[in-house]
């Protein structure tokens, strides 16, 4: 059965896997700093980018013991995910720190204020936004109510701001971002993705058009009665994406892939919103439920009601 502990062991699992993935040699060399921590700045605003810059002169200056740190520090926040539920408030409350700080220094916010070639298709908005999201959720609290709906917002908002990337020019095809992702995927999966692109570069200008009509409803349908419809096309979609368009969230063969970036998440995220709500805590308490009323007070009555004379006319109890 589906439970929000259970999902919260997921993320946890996904922040070891990140951590693990930060102890690879490629992180330990000045090419990490440069091909992907640098480039962050580029084409961002002026703060930004002077942020992005001071942070990354700094953490390169002692990258050995800067990287070390923060490949333990993933996976602390993981085991605290996974080894105990008394554990995961400061996990969580950890995470939330770090996941700026790799949104902000490691993906450059996800490059959405740039011109740089961004879809849903290359893990936009950035996978350490989704980590910050999906703990906020998973937080541990003692009532959650069926009429909160901040999942399904945070959900919707994901999928409409995709669809807003799809319908920016700026922001590049789908069949050429597939092409350019095939450059360093391997081979069976590099000729997947231009079969791909070839597919999407026929449809001509309708690609991007129709791939954001379908995100504005995968959106969009989770506030109403199609939501597991919309979550399960979502989740489907997520993968494809994950796939092709981000290597499976490579690229690992290349040793310089530090998370999983965005599919799994996604998928984590509509996991959470298949999970029943906790009851609220008066009713764990004992308080009755309105829906059981009629019984408990009929069950009231009964136990109230005068028990039947014995044969001898004593009445019993």
């Amino acid at each position: 059965m589906l439970t929000e502990r259970r999902v919260q062991m997921a993320l946890g699992v996904l922040w070891l896997l990140d951590g693990l993935l930060q102890f690879q040699g490629f992180m330990y060399t000045h090419a990490f700093v440069r091909d992907v921590l640098a480039v962050n700045a580029s084409g961002q605003p002026g703060p930004l980018a002077a942020s992005i810059n001071a942070l990354t002169g700094f953490y390169g200056r002692d990258l050995p013991l800067w990287n070390t740190l923060a490949a333990e520090l993933q996976c602390a926040i993981g085991l605290g995910l996974i080894v105990s539920p008394r554990s995961v408030r400061p996990a969580l409350a950890v995470s939330f720190v770090w996941c700026l700080v790799v949104w902000l220094v490691g993906e450059g916010l996800g490059g959405i204020l740039t011109s740089a070639p961004l879809s849903p298709l290359m893990g936009a908005p950035g996978a350490a936004l989704l980590y910050g999201l999906v703990g906020l959720l998973v937080w541990p609290a003692r009532e959650r109510s069926a009429a909160t709906p901040a999942g399904a917002l945070i959900w919707a908002g994901l999928w409409l701001e995709g669809a807003v990337l799809w319908l920016t020019g700026a922001q590049g095809s789908p069949a050429s971002q597939l092409r350019a992702m095939a450059a360093s995927a391997p081979a069976p999966l590099a000729s997947v993705d231009r079969a791909l692109a070839d597919v999407l570069h026929g449809a001509g200008g309708a690609a991007a058009p129709a791939l954001a009509a379908l995100s504005v409803l995968v959106g969009l349908g989770v506030l109403t009665r199609l939501r597991p419809l919309a979550l399960l096309v979502g989740s489907l979609l997520a993968l494809a994406y994950w796939a092709f368009g981000q290597s499976l969230g490579g690229p690992f063969w290349a040793g310089a892939s530090t998370d999983v970036n965005t599919g799994p998440l996604f998928v984590l995220l509509a996991t959470y919103l298949f999970v029943p709500l906790p009851l609220p805590q008066p009713l764990l308490a004992g308080t009755r439920a309105p829906a059981l009323g009629g019984a408990t007070v009929a069950s009231r009555r009964w136990r109230e009601r005068p028990s039947p004379p014995d044969e001898t006319g004593t009445r019993l109890g």
